[in-house]
């Protein structure tokens, strides 16, 4: 980092339900390559359905706990606090209002989250509000996944340089090295659910809140694997 320059903020979205590992791993991987903090952001409860696995207040809980101690790892409850459903660029747009339309902001998201861009509400506008940071995910292979109108997007913004980040407000994208890390929340909910083994896949102190609260539980009294 350039400590003359502007702070990079660094926002990384999800559901996290639950987190996981793998989850912090890119979170410190971005970390240690950006020279930045990483801000976790659980996303809200969808609105009229029920929550994909647990409530978003357990899911901000469980982010808290696996970041507890942890250098430059925080949890942004903001899309929590909104009414609305979580859109990015809704979220990036009150970002910005926040911190200004010069301040260097950057997405952390997925290579499977990358390829499907083209599906999030006013993607295009995304490149106006932040930079892009991509962390690599098993299966997904972007020199094949990423459709037409996004490489069109893409042309000319892709950079191998985190200083590039902070030299501009939005705009560029940056694919992170990443070792590829096994397991995924789905996989975590399905082992639970059929009380398969789970708990070397997330932190220890979210193993014990998810046992406490009983949560991803495939009904009421049917054990999870301890």
């Amino acid at each position: 980092m350039n400590p003359a320059g502007p702070a990079l903020r660094v926002f990384y979205g999800g559901t996290f339900d639950p987190v996981h590992c793998g989850h912090l791993h890119i979170a410190r991987n971005a970390r240690d390559h950006l020279s930045a903090a990483i801000r976790l952001m659980p996303a809200a409860d969808p609105p009229h359905r029920a929550a994909p696995g647990a409530s978003a207040e357990h899911r901000a809980r469980m982010l808290d706990l696996a970041v507890a101690g942890e250098r430059d790892l925080l949890v942004d409850r903001r899309e929590l606090l909104r009414d609305t459903p979580s859109y990015s660029v809704d979220t990036l747009r009150g970002i910005r209002a926040e911190y200004g339309m010069q301040a260097p902001v950057a997405l952390l998201i997925g290579a499977d989250s990358l390829a499907g861009l083209p599906q999030w509400k006013d993607w295009q506008a995304l490149f106006e509000l932040a930079h892009f940071v991509v962390a690599a995910r098993p299966g997904v292979d972007l020199d094949r996944h990423l459709s037409a109108p996004l490489l069109t997007m893409l042309d000319g913004r892709w950079t191998d340089l985190e200083t590039d980040l902070e030299a501009a407000p939005a705009g560029r994208v940056l694919c992170l090295p990443n070792r590829l890390h096994p397991g995924s929340a789905t996989g975590i909910r399905e082992r639970i659910a059929a009380g398969e083994p789970w708990r070397e896949l997330v932190p220890a102190p979210v193993a014990e809140y998810i046992v406490q609260h009983r949560l991803y539980v495939k009904r009421p009294g049917s054990p999870a694997s301890l």
